[in-house]
């Protein structure tokens, strides 16, 4: 599914403008589940072949290689890749059902599905054979993922019985957003992995994750191509913290900072409690290796400041966390104040939130089940 390029937010471009309205689509929503758990109960695929076994199949992937998860035609999809790698490996078609829907450049560290296999003999056709351990599956599934294009793996997978649904066991999704804040261009490495912001305050973002957290109406946040019945959501968790940015390999500032370690902990055994150092290394020091500290010498790229706001909840609205990012963002840039979040939050409107962060930054995280 294709995003419209007015409501995305241009990533090259700081201009404050407003979203503009989400047509409806047939096709899956790009990251946020409604919330109709216990109103689908009853359409629940059900398991009638006792021969079968179902699977419960975690799975990480890049976004930016597909046009979302859910199969669409004359689309490459993730559901459609892993049911190809399934049927090259079984023999025989098969329907996989993914716990989240993402939509095309929303990348995946864990998203989980379920599949149906009845092991049948290819010697002998006819013949069906006891299922399949996790560690076969895996590993053979895999095998033909890698020989395609290799975006997409399998991270995990467990027996359960028939009639678990990998979308309404879900007990609770958390996503993680990357934001490399820094005057320089992106890494290539980093290319598609995350938002480039050049400036941004943690601290104020930090105050209006207070704001946003709990039990809300949370229509401003809700784009208008959602089917959710309702606005109301629990947002148990929106954070914001500074983390170490990858991929990069050690600088000599942490090579350095190593080898002080090991001679500290040789030095440690001939020392008391109270006579070890607090810090090998001071806190300026480390950050001359990110944007804004001294020249590292030729050809070694100064390092982003990476921040990961935080999503967990139950289920979230369509576009849900890609919005709270882009009111977060303003806020990191100093466009709107914690008042401002207040209002937008009270206005119960779209058109009063912030651009929407683009997909790029946007990873589902984990899907937390009770597992049998």
């Amino acid at each position: 599914m294709t995003e419209s390029p007015k409501h995305l937010l241009d990533t090259t471009s700081e201009a404050p403008q407003r979203p503009s309205k989400i047509a409806k689509t047939t096709t899956d929503s790009e990251d946020e589940e409604e919330h109709q758990q216990e109103q689908e109960q009853s359409e629940k695929p059900t398991n009638p072949n006792p021969r079968m076994q179902r699977y419960l199949v975690a799975i990480e992937y890049i976004g930016t290689r597909f046009s979302g998860s859910q199969q669409q035609l004359n689309c490459r999809t993730v559901v459609g890749a892993l049911q190809e790698a399934f049927h090259k490996f079984i023999g025989q078609p098969v329907s996989i059902f993914c716990s989240s829907r993402t939509d095309a450049g929303v990348h995946a560290l864990s998203n989980v599905c379920h599949v149906d296999v009845e092991r049948i003999s290819k010697r002998k056709p006819g013949e069906v054979l006891p299922p399949h351990e996790p560690t076969v599956v895996k590993k053979a599934v895999n095998h033909f993922l890698q020989k395609n294009e290799g975006d997409v793996t399998v991270i995990d997978v467990r027996c359960v019985p028939a009639d678990f649904h990998a979308r309404f066991k879900a007990k609770e999704r958390t996503y993680f957003y990357r934001l490399l804040s820094g005057p320089e261009s992106l890494s290539t490495f980093e290319r598609d992995r995350a938002w480039h912001v050049p400036e941004l305050d943690l601290l104020a973002m930090q105050e209006a994750c207070k704001v946003l957290v709990g039990h809300h109406d949370f229509s401003s946040f809700r784009a208008a191509g959602c089917q959710a019945k309702s606005p109301m959501r629990t947002l148990d968790e929106l954070d914001v913290s500074e983390v170490v940015s990858n991929p990069y390999f050690p600088s000599i500032i942490e090579r350095r900072q190593n080898d002080r370690t090991q001679e500290d902990l040789h030095a440690s055994s001939n020392m008391s409690e109270t006579d070890l150092p607090l810090s090998s290394i001071s806190i300026d020091e480390k950050a001359r290796g990110f944007n804004g500290g001294t020249d590292l010498g030729f050809g070694i790229r100064r390092r982003h400041r990476c921040v990961v706001v935080t999503a967990r909840s139950r289920s979230f609205l369509y576009h849900q966390v890609r919005l709270l990012v882009g009111v977060l963002k303003a806020v990191g840039t100093r466009e709107l104040t914690i008042a401002d979040v207040e209002r937008i939050l009270n206005a119960k409107t779209v058109t009063a939130a912030s651009p929407m962060a683009p997909a790029c930054g946007l990873y589902l995280g984990h899907v937390k089940y009770d597992l049998p």
